[in-house]
């Protein structure tokens, strides 16, 4: 891969004379044409079309749901059914389920989680296949999909009034620890779909649950808001053990991760903790969804949310157009303009506000005092003696723009808890969902981290098998292999498919585990974004875009009349070669490009104002990778590329800038920039080498004090007071054992009065 910033990067070779041919005479017309259309290609000119993408926390309803199950176990659709029929007969005689009323629906339903609780784990996982289908939505009695994604609706809703979930909670719990089940696991020299029955079942019903009482509808009852109201705080707050039930979910992923429990449906365990985190934590719409307020205002600073939907670009002024080739914001020509009495008013210059921070202005009126006075007063700001009129009106300007974020707040409140922890006492924590999961996360938070990201590298289309790797495929092999070239080809597909599953749903939880504790305190926030560095998530995800994005973009590892529900109202078609290549006529596959955005986004908010991780960018080659990414005509896809390449400009070299100012220019007119920004060369003072060590070290040592003062905070402090009054300690009442008035004669004669005390050295030692 060619260095982008070495001299000549990207211009063809020359000699000592400069001439592009070895003799010194200049290139022919073939070789300058290669030249051309090589740098058209390295600019992102190729023909793409744009693509009509919109962004989300996830993809519908119906793909949401049918990426639960792998094409392997569509026969199990069936097995389902029957064993729900088997059982529905000898409770109800001659109706279907759709045909009885609530009341009896409720019935049956305790019926059911009653013949749960039985000995046999046979019988017992019939009855909960029998759930199964109804959170399935009986689809044996619908006559179309959308009347089995209704049902299946309706059903959670009914399951989860009647303590369903709750039940299958423990369930779980006794599946997670059977060890006859891991051992036999392990001795197995081949895992398949079979070993992990009873787990995707149950699984299943719980993902189906979370899934369907997460979606919100304008039609929905009054009791099935609050049923969703009451879920989500039971999920949130007390689970088994008391813990949120998400850290259930990540020691699953942590124990799959150690090869202790090889035969864990990985995929499922890792779609259910991703619905689950998003039903904790508050909708994050108002952080995505872009901010209808006019931006070319910029009397006031944004707000903490308006920061996150703006300046990390969740939408762009422009919309969906490619960014490379857009015009520029131009009134139309007089014979275009509306024709109404009004006045129209168009912006002048970028399309932002720009933001200076505090120490933007401190920079200045360092720099300013050393050129015209010859001595700075540190971080006064409103002295501006000795200094010229201009100097005078660019702090104006500067401090009419200042942003102050919220973590620059709760950074300074942190700073001033550690120097004066008696004056400012004990400071209140709000018990709120995203707090109470950083508490449960806290101690093994690197070990989550670590087994996420080695998941992550496992399911990436570059990373190739090893034998010393994780299984993935442990819940999409079946268990008897392929023997004909068609059954090949479905297996394929259905193992690429369950890939691209696994990548989506770990890109999505990690982006939103760092957006919701960014917003509860930057220290949580910094805490699981350098366990992520540490485990290094930088070179994993550049690895990930070593590739061709655009074919990964518009792959189609999909087979639509195997997808869920189709398949279970539809007869299944015979398996051919067409039936195989019969997909969707989309021109882009949306959970390969929302991986994409999310992983450009997770790299984007590692790597902002951290100038050590900048340059792990610039050592490990990612200009050229990320330049690639550029062929996708995606506006949202493309802002984070040029956010990312933006940062480490400066770094690259002349010649790399020269060479790329097309790249260039889109960078100024599509990303946000701070007034004094600098970003295009390379005098920046923080960009100092000698201090990249430091910066981590003291980011780490900020964190862990962070930690310490709030959750290791024991009952024996040094700050606790001391009680001196000995009536008042002689007067404490002691919880002692019921037998202990038995035995405390024996006590006294063993432990006072027939052990000898030495008076002389006991006064001597007081």
């Amino acid at each position: 891969m060619e260095d982008p910033a070495a001299p000549g990067a990207g211009s063809p070779p020359t000699n000592g004379n400069g001439n592009g041919s070895g003799k010194g005479k200049p290139a022919a017309p073939k070789g300058r044409e290669a030249f051309r259309s090589q740098r058209r290609e390295s600019e992102g000119s190729v023909d793409c079309p744009t693509l009509e993408f919109e962004y989300g926390d996830a993809d519908g309803h119906a793909a949401e749901l049918s990426e639960l199950y792998s094409y392997t176990e569509n026969p199990e659709f069936t097995t389902n059914r029957r064993c729900f029929e088997e059982d529905f007969k000898t409770q109800v005689q001659g109706e279907e389920w759709l045909e009885l009323e609530e009341d009896a629906q409720k019935a049956y339903v305790m019926g059911l989680l009653d013949r749960l609780e039985v000995v046999s784990r046979e019988r017992r996982l019939k009855v909960a296949r029998a759930v199964l289908y109804l959170a399935q939505g009986t689809f044996g009695e619908c006559d179309s999909e959308v009347d089995v994604l209704h049902w299946s609706r309706y059903n959670c809703f009914l399951l989860y009034q009647m303590g369903t979930f709750s039940a299958f909670l423990e369930l779980l719990h006794m599946e997670i620890d059977n060890s006859q089940a891991c051992s036999s696991a392990l001795r197995k020299p081949a895992i398949s779909i079979a070993d992990s029955t009873e787990l995707r079942v149950l699984l299943s019903v719980l993902y189906l649950m979370v899934e369907n009482i997460r979606l919100e509808r304008e039609t929905d009852s009054c009791g099935w808001r609050t049923a969703r109201e009451t879920f989500r705080t039971e999920l949130s707050f007390s689970t088994h053990n008391q813990e949120p039930f998400a850290l259930l979910l990540f020691s699953m992923v942590t124990k799959f991760c150690s090869g202790l429990a090889p035969h864990f449906p990985i995929k499922k365990v890792l779609l259910l903790l991703w619905k689950v985190v998003m039903q904790l934590l508050t909708k994050q719409d108002s952080l995505d969804i872009y901010n209808e307020r006019d931006l070319f205002k910029t009397e006031e600073p944004a707000t903490e949310e308006e920061e996150e939907s703006a300046s990390d670009g969740e939408r762009t002024l422009d919309g969906e157009l490619d960014l490379l080739e857009q015009d520029p914001l131009v009134p139309p020509p007089p014979s275009q303009a509306p024709l109404s009495a009004e006045r129209v008013a168009f912006p002048k210059g970028l399309p932002w506000a720009p933001k200076v921070r505090q120490k933007d202005i401190e920079h200045f009126l360092e720099m300013s005092r050393n050129k015209f006075i010859g001595f700075t007063l540190g971080q006064d700001t409103d002295t501006l003696v000795g200094l010229p009129r201009p100097i005078h009106e660019s702090v104006k300007t500067l401090k009419q723009h200042k942003y102050v974020s919220i973590a620059d707040v709760q950074i300074k409140n942190e700073e001033e808890l550690e120097k004066c922890p008696m004056s400012l006492g004990e400071e209140v924590v709000p018990e709120t969902p995203c707090e109470i999961l950083y508490q449960g996360m806290l101690y093994s938070l690197p070990q989550y981290m670590i087994a996420l990201l080695k998941i992550l590298l496992a399911a990436a289309p570059t990373s190739k098998a090893k034998t010393d790797s994780i299984n993935i495929l442990a819940d999409v092999l079946p268990e008897e292999m392929p023997i004909t070239v068609l059954q090949s080809m479905k297996l394929g597909i259905d193992v690429n498919r369950h890939k691209e599953i696994i990548v989506k749903s770990i890109s999505a939880l990690l982006l939103l585990l760092l957006k919701h504790f960014k917003l509860n305190h930057i220290y949580q926030f910094e805490y699981v974004s350098q366990h992520l560095v540490f485990a290094n998530c930088i070179p994993l995800i550049l690895k990930f875009f070593n590739q061709n994005i655009l074919s990964y973009i518009t792959a189609k590892n999909g087979i639509s009349v195997l997808d869920y529900p189709c398949c279970t109202i539809q007869d299944l078609p015979e398996l051919t070669t067409e039936s195989l290549e019969a997909g969707d006529n989309n021109q882009f596959c949306w959970r390969n490009l929302f991986s994409c955005i999310n992983l450009l986004r997770l790299l984007n908010k590692l790597t902002k104002w951290k100038h050590s991780r900048t340059m792990m960018l610039v050592v490990f080659k990612s200009a050229p990778i990320l330049k690639r990414a550029l062929k996708v005509k995606q506006a949202m896809l493309q802002l984070y590329v040029l956010k990312l390449l933006k940062i480490q400009t400066k770094y690259l070299g002349r010649q790399w800038r020269k060479s790329n100012m097309k790249t260039m220019s889109a960078i100024y007119q599509k990303v946000r920039h701070r007034m004094n920004d600098d970003w295009a060369y390379g005098n920046d003072i923080d960009a100092r080498p000698w201090d990249f060590q430091a910066e981590e070290c003291t980011l780490r040592a900020n964190i862990e004090a962070f930690n310490s003062r709030r959750y290791d905070r024991p009952q024996d402090s040094e700050f606790s007071p001391v009680d001196n009054c000995l009536q008042s300690v002689l007067g404490q009442r002691l919880d002692l054992p019921e037998d202990f008035h038995y035995s405390y004669e024996l006590w006294l004669e063993r432990e006072v009065f027939s052990q000898p005390i030495c008076w002389e050295e006991l006064l001597q030692n007081h």
